[in-house]
C-alpha cells in the first residue's frame, strides 16, 4: 500500500500521509473519531464535569466559533453566497456530517433555513438516550453565517430530529445575542443559584443558633425544692424579652417554684431601662402564680439606672449575691444550709 494515499470526494480531496500519521481533509490536518462511541464519551464527559445547563452553552459556544472560522474562510473566496453555501453543504455532508440542505437563504434580510438529518450530533443524542436536540450544531451554523454575511446571526430550532422528525429545522436571522452573552447569563444564573444556596443554608444555620441560643440563654435552673434561679445574660431586644418571659412563666409550675431567683450579674454592661422593665414585668407575671421574686447580682451601675427610670423594683427582695439569695428563699420556707 502507497504511503501517501487520497481520494476525491465530490470535487473534495481526502488524504493520508501514513509515514507521519496524518489524515488531511483538503490540505489540511484533520482527525477521525467513532461517533456513537468516542464522540459519545465526549460528550458525556463534559456534561459530567460542568453539568447538562453549562455543557450546552459550552457546546453552543464552541460549535458558533468554530462555524466562525469557517464562515470566514469562504466569505474571503471570490464566490457568491449561494455558491458559499453549496461547496459548505458539500463539505460536510463529505466529511460525515449528515445530510445538509440551505433552504429560503435571502441575502437582503440575512436569514435562511437549514435541515439537518442524520447529522453526527443527532447519532450521538442517540446514543445517550436523550429526547432533546443537541445545540453545537443549530449554534456552528450560526456561525458559519455570521462570517459568511458579516454581521451577528443566530438562530431558532423549529424543532429537532430526535423529537420523531424527519429531519432537524433551524431558522437562522440577524440577531443582538451572541454566545458572550449568554455565557455570561449562565454565569450570572450560577453565581444567583449559588448565592441562594448561601442564603438558604445562612437562614436554616440562623435558625438552629436561634434555637440553641434560646436554649441556652436565660436557663431555668431548679436548685433546691421550690427554688429556681434564672440568669440573666446580655442585651434583651423585644423579642428575646418576649421568648424569656414565656419560657419562664411556663416552667415555674412544673418546679412548683416558691421564689424565683433573677440573677442580674451578667447584666453589669447592657442593663437599660429596657431590662429593667423586663425584670418588673417578670416579677409581676410571677407574683400572680404565687411565685415570690428575689434579685441578685445588683451593681452600684445598675442602682444608678434603676432609679433614673423611675421603675420601682423596691418591692422586689435584693441581695448582692445568688448565695445570699438563695439563703434568704431558704429561710422564708423555714429551712437553711447546713
Amino acid at each position: 500500500m502507497e504511503n501517501n494515499p487520497s481520494i476525491n470526494v465530490a470535487g473534495l480531496q481526502f488524504s493520508w500521509e501514513l509515514d507521519k500519521g496524518r489524515f488531511l481533509f483538503e490540505e489540511d490536518d484533520a482527525v477521525l473519531f467513532w461517533i456513537s462511541s468516542a464522540m459519545k464519551t465526549f460528550f458525556d464527559s463534559i456534561e459530567e464535569i460542568a453539568g447538562e445547563e453549562s455543557a450546552t452553552v459550552v457546546l453552543e459556544a464552541t460549535g458558533f466559533r468554530q462555524g466562525l472560522v469557517v464562515g470566514e474562510y469562504f466569505q474571503q473566496q471570490d464566490i457568491s453566497l449561494k455558491e458559499a453555501t453549496n461547496l459548505i453543504q458539500n463539505t460536510y455532508g463529505s466529511a460525515g456530517w449528515g445530510m445538509i440542505s440551505v433552504e429560503k437563504l435571502d441575502v437582503e434580510t440575512a436569514t435562511a433555513e437549514v435541515h439537518l438529518k442524520d447529522s453526527w450530533e443527532h447519532k450521538i443524542n442517540v446514543a445517550q438516550g436523550k429526547t432533546s436536540g443537541g445545540s453545537f450544531l443549530p449554534a456552528h451554523y450560526a456561525g458559519i453565517f455570521t462570517g459568511l454575511m458579516e454581521q451577528n446571526i443566530w438562530y431558532e430550532v423549529v424543532h429537532h430530529q430526535i423529537e420523531g422528525n424527519e429531519q432537524s429545522i433551524v431558522r437562522y436571522f440577524p440577531s443582538d445575542t451572541t454566545v458572550q452573552e449568554n455565557i455570561h447569563r449562565l454565569i450570572r444564573t450560577k453565581e444567583a443559584e449559588q448565592i441562594q444556596l448561601l442564603e438558604q443554608s445562612v437562614d436554616e444555620k440562623t435558625k438552629e443558633l436561634n434555637e440553641l441560643i434560646k436554649e441556652i440563654s436565660s436557663p431555668l435552673i431548679p436548685v433546691l425544692d421550690g427554688i429556681v434561679v434564672v440568669p440573666l445574660l446580655g442585651s434583651y431586644d423585644e423579642t428575646r424579652a418576649d421568648e424569656l418571659i414565656t419560657k419562664t412563666l411556663s416552667n415555674l409550675p412544673k418546679h412548683q417554684a416558691e421564689n424565683l431567683v433573677l440573677d442580674l450579674t451578667g447584666l453589669n454592661n447592657d442593663f437599660s431601662e429596657q431590662t429593667a422593665s423586663l425584670i418588673d414585668k417578670i416579677g409581676s407575671a410571677a407574683s400572680l402564680i404565687g411565685t415570690k421574686t428575689v434579685l441578685v447580682g445588683i451593681s452600684a451601675q445598675m442602682g444608678v439606672v434603676i432609679s433614673q427610670t423611675g421603675i420601682e423594683l423596691k418591692r422586689f427582695q435584693c441581695f448582692q449575691t445568688l448565695q445570699h439569695g438563695i439563703y434568704y428563699a431558704l429561710a422564708q420556707r423555714g429551712k437553711s444550709i447546713i
